[in-house]
């Protein structure tokens, strides 16, 4: 008596010896109880009858040949279906719709990505820090960030990045591409989130406020080292001499005073200078823009120092009530030395006695 028909059988493809669970699944792959005779592959030239019933692993290639051509552009693709999707970049195409908020998509899968933003789903989780995202390609531009790989290269510099799209933005500091326009005042930006920064500059939205005091700013990084003025923390250190400073770009700037460089050039006398505040009060000597006024006297200076140092003249002249305290860093100027102290600390420095500005 037979017994076979009991038994479960484990068959292997004919095509590329992956074992498969029943008979259906050879039918699939070598035949149908039709008749009909099998095709040959066209990677492998392993026989089969459908295309549409392939299975997956019959549809990835076996080689690095890509048999499906775009006769507009002359790229090739492993599969029909990577070229059905790519003839959309042609005819801009986007079958795919967010019921949401009916934004439209090339491919099925990106419109999964998509809807991942409207439920939060982050199904791709990195085992090394816990962190989730939702697409795995995010995921695995997050995993150079502990491997330290930086795949993509710039041609025109050493600078290399972990993402594809972080080059795109570098390749723009070559070429000087400013895609990002203002509407308002022309100015152009090389991302979008510079021109998103800039509008807040036109509306006066300032999104970013201080737990510690009324203030409040347009950038995040902005009050990130506001925080500091409240936290007393500097942390970036000069390796030299070991002064501290809130800034980094305050620590470039003193670094320059060891190393004697000085990239701020006049085009007009070729004068250099360390800072890009000392440039811009030289430049008034060119100009002869005096636009600091004595409010006793009418004399103008050139630059608010200047400025400070005459008001020592008129000492005598101001009652104290009346006095404007001037800042020797930023130039503004405060009625109240209560204020002024404060402000003072901002820049974490302590004003000396003779700082205040005597207007009235």
């Amino acid at each position: 008596m037979d017994t076979t028909n009991n038994e479960e059988k484990i068959f292997n493809s004919r095509l590329c010896e992956q074992p498969l669970a029943d008979s259906d699944d050879i039918q699939r792959q070598i035949g149908t109880p039709s008749g009909r005779k099998p095709q040959k592959h066209q990677l492998h030239q392993k026989p089969y009858v459908q295309d549409e019933i392939q299975t997956d692993h019959t549809r990835r290639p076996t080689t690095l040949e890509r048999p499906c051509k775009c006769l507009l552009c002359g790229k090739s693709f492993n599969a029909t279906s990577n070229l059905t999707a790519h003839m959309r970049t042609h005819s801009s195409e986007k079958p795919y719709s967010c019921l949401l908020c009916q934004k439209s998509f090339r491919r099925g899968d990106q419109l999964q990505k998509h809807i991942r933003t409207h439920t939060g789903e982050k199904p791709y989780k990195c085992k090394l820090c816990g962190n989730s995202f939702s697409a795995n390609g995010n995921l695995s531009a997050h995993m150079r960030i502990h491997s330290g790989e930086k795949p993509y290269s710039c041609q025109k510099c050493p600078k290399s990045f972990s993402h594809g799209s972080h080059l795109k933005t570098h390749m723009r500091t070559h070429t000087g591409e400013k895609p990002y326009k203002c509407q308002l005042c022309q100015i152009s930006f090389t991302v979008g989130s510079s021109l998103t920064t800039h509008m807040r500059t036109h509306t006066g939205e300032k999104p970013y406020k201080c737990d510690f005091c009324e203030k409040s700013f347009i950038k995040s990084t902005n009050l990130k080292t506001h925080m500091r003025t409240h936290t007393g923390e500097k942390p970036y250190r000069c390796h030299l001499c070991q002064y501290a400073f809130i800034e980094g770009g305050q620590l470039k700037a003193h670094m320059r005073t060891h190393t004697g460089e000085k990239p701020f050039i006049c085009q007009l006398c070729q004068k250099s200078f360390a800072e890009r505040g000392h440039l811009r009060k030289h430049m008034s000597t060119h100009t002869g823009e005096k636009p600091y006024k004595c409010q006793l006297c009418k004399k103008s200076f050139a630059n608010h120092s200047h400025l400070e140092r005459h008001m020592k003249t008129h000492a005598d002249e101001i009652p104290y009530s009346q006095r404007l305290f001037g800042c020797g860093i930023c130039d503004e100027l405060l009625e109240i030395e209560k204020e002024f102290l404060e402000h003072c600390s901002d820049h974490r420095f302590c004003p000396p006695d003779d700082l205040a500005a005597d207007l009235c």
